[in-house]
């Protein structure tokens, strides 16, 4: 069966419209602010933005479908000869206000090139994605219940997805420059294309299944979590992890420099950066302390489930 990008894109839309809703009922007090834009060269988008709510201090639900000619450097690290392109998806950064509240990041995406010199002429396509949790402290029960909702997910598609998926995203969320990696992962994949075993159909529905896991799993950890109390001493934390999330994704993340690159929107682009972060010099946690804790389950290879 092949696949239509318009349908790709419409359902996509559909999911960004879920999702804000949910997320507008989660928080109960604010709702998003919508801005539409067009991107020069083809394309445009719907950028969504909630602000100062209840629990909810900064969220982006971002949707794009965007076309045109690539620049020469992104040609070069894609390794293609073409450069008209269409990519589409839906982007989620979450900061809530409450530091036992974990930030979380979910993307689906879509990729096409109309040829290229591997194949012949043949069209390009794949798709990508992955949802990844990233606690200012991290829960062993909460970790356990993220992982194994992803699981269950892929493991409705192959029983490859989830270990596969789950290595991709602690090699891929890993501040190199810190030696730790950005939350308790989740999964990541890219370029992930048809064959004997899934159909692009196939792939499409675990791309839609991923998004609309989203909601029960975020919800439910935010519910756990929103009404517990917090010092002062624990907000400074939060934002001391904050400011990790932001080199991250100012440093490593691919979505970031595709936009940067592509000319993209740049308020878009930046939607996930946290609205307060804090860089102490030389920052050290007190041994024994939960906030130690936490920077020791900040490493590759935890199995939580």
């Amino acid at each position: 069966m092949n696949i239509d990008r318009n349908k790709i894109a419409e359902d996509y839309k559909t999911i960004q419209d879920e999702i804000c809703a949910a997320l507008e009922n989660l928080d109960g007090h604010v709702a998003f602010e919508e801005e539409l834009w067009e991107r020069e060269g083809g394309g445009g988008g719907r950028t969504r933005v909630i602000q100062n709510g209840k629990i909810l201090e900064k969220g982006g639900v971002n949707f794009s479908a965007v076309h045109g000619h690539l620049p020469d450097v992104v040609k070069r690290s894609l390794n293609v000869e073409q450069d008209d392109f269409f990519a589409t998806g839906v982007s989620i950064v979450i900061h809530p206000n409450h530091p036992l509240v974990p930030i979380i990041h979910m993307n689906i995406r879509y990729f096409e090139m109309p040829s290229s010199f591997h194949n012949g002429g043949e069209p390009v396509r794949w798709f990508g994605g992955g949802i990844d949790l990233t606690p200012h402290y991290v829960f062993d029960e909460d970790a356990r219940f993220f992982h194994q909702q992803l699981k269950d997910v892929c493991s409705k598609y192959s029983p490859e997805f989830y270990p596969r998926f789950k290595q991709w995203a602690d090699n891929y969320f890993f501040i190199k420059h810190r030696q730790e990696t950005r939350g308790i992962g989740g999964i990541f994949y890219d370029r992930l294309t048809a064959n004997e075993d899934l159909s692009w159909s196939d792939i499409f529905e675990f791309s839609k299944a991923l998004g609309r896991s989203f909601i029960p799993t975020y919800t439910e950890l935010v519910n756990r979590n929103r009404n517990k109390s917090f010092t002062a001493e624990q907000q400074e934390w939060q934002y001391v992890r904050r400011s990790r999330y932001a080199e991250f994704n100012l440093v490593y993340d691919a979505g970031t420099k595709f936009g940067l690159e592509t000319n993209g929107r740049i308020e878009s682009i930046l939607m996930s950066l946290p609205p307060t972060a804090k860089w102490f010099y030389n920052y050290q946690a007190e041994d024994g302390s939960e906030e130690a804790r936490t920077l020791s389950l900040l490493k590759k290879g935890i199995d939580w489930v």
